[in-house]
């Protein structure tokens, strides 16, 4: 028996597929977003409350210096603020030192009493109290902290095992996921605040900033407290807010918890952090400047200088480009900052760099960051010699430059290895003086090539029209600091 199919009905069964996988994928796709419970928060903020913590610090602070208001000899009011502090008793006696108390949140992160706060909570704290979600206080010490991402790790003796939270990850985080905040608000113990992440990859002032920006109500006290997922992980550290009256306008920020794990780990086993050190100075690629080098687009980080160090002994100059570090793209300086300080020391890693116009691979193994290793010597202020002659000057593209003497050296305080010309004025309305160029800065490259006068200068300049480039790149340093500068060519 023959069956017949009517017409359109593979069709029809085809849209009913579509539209079962379209229906699972929507599901899938929501539950990857982390919505909201559809019953609330309630169920999640029982289960995580027990491992948040508040946090009480003691400190003594100096003396004040200043021995009460200060009153013009004479004035109506000198004998009203003589009795005042007499009835007081503070005047004729020495100021003592005072104790001060400050507030801050935390959270537990392993059953042996392990807990995560900001380094700002517990900074010049000779006593720190924690207290427990059930009440109870224990004293706590400090494990280390590391100041570069405020975060610090504590310890209290415990004979239970305690309750505990798990970091989540952060780089899973989605603009529009929902959070919750946990904390010690304006000292009022424990709260709770939900919102989402409003924007991710901020920075505020830190070498390794990677902070989250959420409108779950952040106040005074919730620093060093988590923010969660809906998974009750932690994939934030909650540590500022932007706010016009110190309070809450739905601006916070928490610091991503890939950043926090790596550094509470580090201060587990080391009581510090030992980040990777490449032995580099380095700025942002402008437009202008990937124009003057023949960068197909402003992405990487300039090196300025190379002190002896890693980079150095791999074969790294000032001028190369960093584009890729350990194979992954260098967008820009930051984020080179950030690969270098995640990645072991010891590590030979490949780094590509940009220079003289293709792309060569250098292996660099990598060092241990250590404080300010590239620090140069002040510049002094010499007399110079009134009767010596003064070196012709040119101006070009708005600065006056001249040849750099033997006596500008001694002034400077210069070593005699270093060459270039020295600005001597900058055309305010000329575009060097809008980057910030100055009198005393000291051009010693253009085009990526040795300045050692003026005629140098000049050529260069030439070779970049000559070339085609709408701008040339010069080396500046200014109290031996070098930067890069593009100029727009004329």
């Amino acid at each position: 028996m023959q069956t017949r199919t009517r017409p359109g009905a593979p069709l029809r069964a085809l849209w009913v597929v579509m539209l079962g996988l379209a229906l699972a994928m929507g599901q899938f796709a929501r539950a990857e977003a982390q919505g909201a419970p559809p019953d609330g928060f309630a169920d999640l903020a029982s289960k995580i409350s027990p491992a948040v913590v508040d946090i009480t610090t003691m400190s003594t602070i100096a003396a004040p210096t200043d021995q009460g208001p200060m009153v013009p000899p004479g004035s109506p009011f000198e004998q009203f603020f003589h009795d005042f502090m007499d009835q007081n008793g503070q005047n004729g006696q020495k100021s003592r030192p005072q104790r001060s108390e400050a507030l801050g949140s935390g959270f537990v992160i392993s059953a042996d009493g392990y807990i995560v706060t900001n380094n700002h909570v517990i900074d010049g704290a000779d006593d720190i109290q924690i207290q427990f979600f059930d009440g109870k206080t224990e004293k706590a010490k400090v494990v280390g902290v590391d100041k570069a991402t405020d975060i610090a790790l504590l310890k209290v003796k415990t004979d239970k095992p305690l309750p505990f939270v798990q970091f989540g990850d952060s780089g899973k985080m989605r603009v529009g996921d929902w959070v919750l905040a946990m904390g010690n608000p304006l000292g009022q113990g424990f709260s709770i605040s939900a919102g989402i992440i409003s924007a991710k990859g901020r920075t505020l002032n830190g070498t390794y900033d990677n902070f989250f920006q959420t409108d779950a109500a952040i106040n005074r006290g919730n620093s060093g407290g988590p923010l969660f997922n809906m998974a009750g992980q932690v994939i934030g550290v909650n540590t500022a807010i932007l706010s016009p009256n110190g309070g809450s306008i739905g601006i916070g920020f928490s610091m991503a918890s890939n950043v926090v794990s790596k550094v509470v780990g580090e201060l587990k086993d080391f009581g510090s952090v030992h980040r990777g050190w490449l032995g580099v100075r380095i700025q942002d690629v402008t437009p202008d400047m990937a124009d003057a080098l023949g960068l197909p687009k402003a992405a990487g980080a300039m090196v300025t200088d190379v002190p002896d160090g890693p980079a150095k002994q791999a074969g790294m100059k000032s001028g190369d480009v960093i584009l890729k570090f350990d194979g992954s793209d260098v967008p820009d300086t930051r984020e080179l900052v950030r690969k270098v300080a995640n990645t072991a020391i010891g590590k030979t890693v490949p780094v590509v760099v940009f220079r003289d116009g293709k792309d060569q691979t250098l292996n660099v193994t990598l060092g241990k960051r250590a404080g300010n290793v590239d620090s140069t010597p002040p510049v002094s202020e010499g007399n110079g010699s009134p009767q010596a002659p003064q070196p012709q000057s040119t101006t070009i593209l708005g600065m006056t430059v001249v040849p750099l003497t033997k006596d500008m050296r001694d002034q400077m305080g210069l070593g005699a290895d270093l060459q270039g010309v020295v600005i001597k004025d900058v055309d305010g309305t000329s575009e060097a003086f809008t980057k910030g160029l100055r009198p005393g800065d000291i051009i010693t490259e253009a085009g990526q090539q040795k300045v050692t006068s003026v005629q140098d200068l000049q050529d260069r300049i030439q070779a970049a029209k000559d070339a085609g480039h709408k701008s040339v790149l010069l080396l500046i340093r200014r109290n031996g600091e070098p930067r890069f500068v593009a100029l727009t060519l004329k």
